[in-house]
């Protein structure tokens, strides 16, 4: 497994022309027509994508045995339905950029009343997200009436072209930042960000392209390496850190944002362990989260970086 690609690689190669090969054919022949040609091609990743299968596999055993139900052990047809709600997650994203998914649609979970934060009369925050249910949903988030500007950031190196593809379906208020390095031009360009009421939303659950840094912690009853790279901008550019998910429950998409540290300081000596309990903290609130939709997490590659299941 130590010799497996590192994820941004796999992803890299195909996630923006397949992007721009989804958003035009769900324009030309909308999403009736599209859904057979996206399953057709999902199944042929769970056919002949073993790595992904595996990884599948692990974290549907890591998370019944972590959590003691024996219903979530996993099986062929378990991970065959995880893949195919991955399916449906790509069919939805296209009804997304195409203007598709109202308000209607969406039930925001708030119970500390973030959403008035978003009106961009205080600094921003970050929003730290996980490749649970719909990340996609986050344009949803910035279109609820507020008119917030959501920067996600991400370690493409196509995020131009993504902010392009974005701008043609209409998400005017999301923008993708590439962030490979938090030099310091990133750092006050996302500070002058903050400044100005914006927000900022990144994935806590993708390990950082090689020579990031990175924690390892407990995640699911082993150890898992985890970015460092939400909780060091939090505490380097001094604002409140809060978690996003995107669930689809029942047919329907539940957005929570739940604050999760109001400050991110340390002493220099302090910095490593801060972290670390930051990193233990969310991997435990993740964990939580996938029980209530147990497969809704794309992660198709070794999470866990285990070699000792060749069963799936």
């Amino acid at each position: 497994m130590s010799n497996s690609p590192h994820w941004a690689g796999q992803k890299e190669r195909g996630s923006y022309w397949l992007m721009k090969f989804t958003a035009v054919s769900s324009r030309v022949l909308g999403r009736r027509l599209v859904s057979p040609l996206i399953h057709l091609i999902v199944l042929y990743f769970f056919l002949f994508g073993r790595q992904a299968r595996r990884s599948i596999w692990q974290y549907q055993r890591n998370l019944a045995d972590w959590s003691g139900r024996a219903d979530l052990r996993p099986s062929l047809r378990s991970v065959f339905r995880q893949f195919m709600l991955f399916a449906e997650t790509l069919l939805d994203k296209l009804d997304i950029w195409n203007g598709k998914l109202g308000l209607d649609q969406v039930t925001l979970i708030d119970p500390d009343d973030m959403r008035r934060l978003l009106k961009g009369q205080a600094r921003g925050q970050i929003l730290v997200a996980a490749h649970l249910g719909n990340l996609e949903v986050c344009r949803a988030l910035a279109e609820f009436g507020e008119q917030v500007q959501m920067n996600v950031l991400v370690h493409t190196k196509h995020a131009e072209q993504f902010n392009r593809l974005l701008g043609e379906a209409g998400a005017t208020h999301l923008r993708l930042i590439q962030v490979s390095e938090l030099d310091p031009a990133i750092m006050l360009q996302l500070s002058e960000r903050l400044e100005r009421g914006e927000w900022l939303a990144i994935a806590g659950d993708r390990v950082p392209l090689k020579g990031g840094r990175k924690a390892t912690v407990d995640f699911l009853g082993k150890p898992a390496a985890f970015p460092q790279g939400p909780w060091l901008l939090a505490g380097l550019l001094q604002c409140p850190t809060n978690l996003l998910s995107c669930l689809k429950i029942d047919g329907r998409y539940q957005v929570t944002i739940e604050p999760f540290a109001a400050s991110v300081q340390w002493k220099r000596s302090e910095r490593e362990q801060v972290i670390l309990g930051l990193v233990q903290r969310y991997a435990d609130r993740l964990g939580a989260r996938c029980l209530d939709a147990p497969l809704q997490w794309f992660n198709f590659y070794p999470f866990w970086n285990e070699d000792d299941d060749k069963s799936a």
